[in-house]
This record gives C-alpha cells, structure tokens and sequence, in this order.
C-alpha cells in the first residue's frame, strides 16, 4: 500500500482499513489478514503502558514501537503519531518527524489539530514528508476539551471542524481521521475533500475505518469505547477477529448506527 494507492481506494469507492499496531506480533496479523494501515497510535501510553492518558508519551517510545511495528510489515503502509509537544514548532515537529520515518520506519506521521498545526503540516509535506491530519476528538488535547467527547455537535462547532478540515488538506496532507464526530458532519467533510477520510466514531460515511487494535479484540480494561466493537467474541483466534473486522469494513457492516453518533 501506498500514499497514492490511498488516494486511488477512495476514487473508487474501496473502503480502507487501518488498525493500530504496537509490537511486530501484531503488526504481522495485521497484515495476514490484509489490513490496508498500520497506525502505531500514542493510544499505546493508555492500551500498552497503562497510562491515564496520551499525554506522557515520548518520541523515544513511538520510535522503539513504530520500529518494532515495521520489523513486522512488507506490505502494510505505516503511520506513526507525533506525540504531545513533538509538534510544538516547525523545527521540533521536523526533526520528530524525521525520526520516526527514518529510524522507525514509517511512511507516514499523523498530527493532531488544526489552526497553528497547518503550518507544520505544509512543513512537513514540504521536504515530501506524508502526514495525517487528526480532527475531532483529539486525545492530546483532553485538558482542554473536559474529558473524551463528542466533537463537533452545535451547528458553530460543526462549521468550524468543516472549515478545519479544509485547511488540513490544503495544508499539504494526504489522509485525515475524525474521531468521535456525529456521523452526518463525518459524511459531509468526506465528500467534501479529495484526500480520504479515516473514521473512528464517526459514522459510515467515511473513507475507511480505524479502531485501537486492543479495543476491538475485546482486550483494553474497562468499558469499551461505543464506536468499537468486540470481533473476537465468538471466534477461536486473533487472526479471525481481525479478518472479520477487514470484511466488515470493507463490505460497509461496521461501523454499524449502534458504533456513531448523531
């Protein structure tokens, strides 16, 4: 899979299909079961280091898991997060970019945000480096948001994330995720771009779908989030729940209304 191969799924109306990976282990399944995108997500501070939060992850610990993820693909493009404060200036956000493609191994680097972000995000793609925006729910920004909540809901708030949206792409990205936005808003924003958009908790609309690996194996502590879904009940192994959740995605059965919100 590439960046423009991306591109070319969601011209033709072929459903993408990205999970998150922390360990070669997984990323093999992942990609045995033909899972379009690898994303090592700083999710791996809560799912794998058993923190409160994404914020006290570093750019040493998204380098050591992204490498270790790409020991484990051949095929699968890999996306890896700038982490909290690895984006706080151009300069910064290059040279955090710069490692994990060259020392991870990924080929591409998602960012959270808009606004001030966009200036990065062209930084970025100007010395050809991909990025994926992140709108929505954005999990670094919990502080200020009050909590893990629906973004997006009043018609203010809808028009700002439309417009946000908008200046990603301009910016120079090549993929954008939406979390946690009332599926409506989703559909909108992705017939309104021409990158593809990845939803998590944002309806059906989308281009494809991502969920936080451990989450849809049933395996994260606690409730799970209501955009997931557990596709290792009723089946004997990881592999299977991984295929199921590739062909439901890509046969448009999940995200199902139960999984978005309105």
């Amino acid at each position: 899979m590439t960046v423009p191969g991306l591109k070319a799924m969601k011209a033709e109306g072929r459903k993408i299909v990205m999970l998150t990976a922390y360990d070669a282990s997984f990323a093999a399944q992942l990609e045995s079961a033909g899972v379009d995108v690898a994303l090592v997500g700083d999710s791996l501070g809560m799912v794998v280091q058993g923190r409160s939060s994404t914020l006290p992850v570093t750019i040493d610990d998204m380098v050591y898991h992204t490498a270790a993820v790409a020991r484990g693909l051949s095929a699968t493009l890999l996306v890896a997060d700038l982490p909290f404060m690895s984006d706080r200036d151009v300069p910064t956000a290059l040279d955090s970019a710069a490692r994990l493609v060259a020392q991870g191994g990924a080929a591409m680097v998602k960012i959270e945000g808009a606004g001030r972000v966009c200036t990065v995000i062209a930084a970025l793609a100007e010395r050809d480096i991909p990025v994926c925006g992140h709108l929505g729910l954005t999990p670094q920004s919990v502080n200020r948001l009050g909590g893990y909540k629906v973004q997006g809901k009043t018609e203010a708030a809808a028009e700002q994330l439309f417009a946000d949206a908008q200046a990603v792409e301009a910016a120079g990205a090549d993929l954008l995720v939406l979390e946690c936005v009332p599926s409506s808003l989703a559909a909108r924003i992705t017939a309104a771009l021409s990158i593809p958009v990845i939803g998590i908790g944002a309806g059906i609309g989308c281009d494809g779908q991502v969920l936080v690996v451990y989450d849809m194996l049933g395996l994260t502590p606690g409730k799970r989030p209501k955009f997931s879904k557990d596709f290792l009940a009723g089946r004997d192994a990881i592999s299977a729940a991984i295929a199921a959740y590739a062909d439901d995605v890509r046969e448009k059965r999940f995200p199902g209304p139960e999984h978005s919100f309105s």
